[in-house]
């Protein structure tokens, strides 16, 4: 029976995972400038992107049946996108937009959508944790983990896109929830106090000054 299930959604996890590989190939340069007051505009920010993820995902659950399903992909990447340029933006208020790397990105996404993503990425190096550089085959390998671990509310949204309307403002509502969640993400691993970049063993420090940046699964 989980080879049978394997098998069914691993052309999805297949898509997801080169959707995510050509996601954060390239990080988007930042729309902001440093702000004075970097949490407050951040939180603006992100009610601005969840706002804009909602109605894209809302627009695209809109089509019934079988026709729906075929946006499931499109949806996620879309909404991917904004989430991206959010936490770019994000990163340009606190002045930092060019210490932002495609690991960082990956952590923001999916970082409360996988617990493995935490374990494998976030490393400790003194009083900070800091975010490791991967290898190719090591970041492939994450990429399948966080194809797998995202399958399951698509799954979810797959079925209410069967629902006219109703489905549509279901998935809508998920878009906005997760969008704040990654804002969440990015707000904490940004925050802290200015200071050079702290380096341990092969890791690549989170792009903040100091304290606690990330926690550790």
């Amino acid at each position: 029976m989980a080879s049978t299930y394997f098998l069914a959604v691993q052309p999805l996890v297949d898509s997801i995972v080169n959707a995510v590989e050509e996601l954060i190939a390239q990080v988007p340069p930042s729309r902001e400038k440093t702000a004075d007051a970097p949490a407050a505009a951040a939180k603006a920010i992100a009610r601005r992107a969840a706002s804009r993820a909602a109605a894209v995902s809302g627009a695209l659950a809109l089509p019934p049946g079988v026709f729906g399903l075929l946006t499931v992909v499109p949806d996620l990447v879309a909404i991917w996108r904004i989430q991206a340029q959010m936490v770019s933006d994000i990163a340009g208020l606190y002045g930092r937009e060019m210490q932002l790397t495609r690991t960082h990105m990956l952590y923001c996404l999916f970082r409360h959508a996988s617990s493995q993503l935490a374990r494998d990425i976030v490393v400790r190096a003194g009083e900070r944790f800091v975010v490791r550089q991967l290898s190719e085959g090591a970041l492939r390998s994450l990429l399948t983990s966080i194809g797998i671990s995202v399958t399951q509310p698509v799954a979810g949204t797959t079925a209410s896109r069967w629902v006219p309307v109703f489905g549509a403002a279901a998935v809508a509502g998920y878009a906005y929830f997760d969008t704040l969640q990654v804002a969440k993400t990015g707000i904490r691993l940004l925050e802290g106090t200015p200071g050079d970049a702290a380096r341990a063993g092969g890791a690549e420090a989170a792009p903040t000054g100091g304290g606690e940046v990330a926690p550790a699964s």
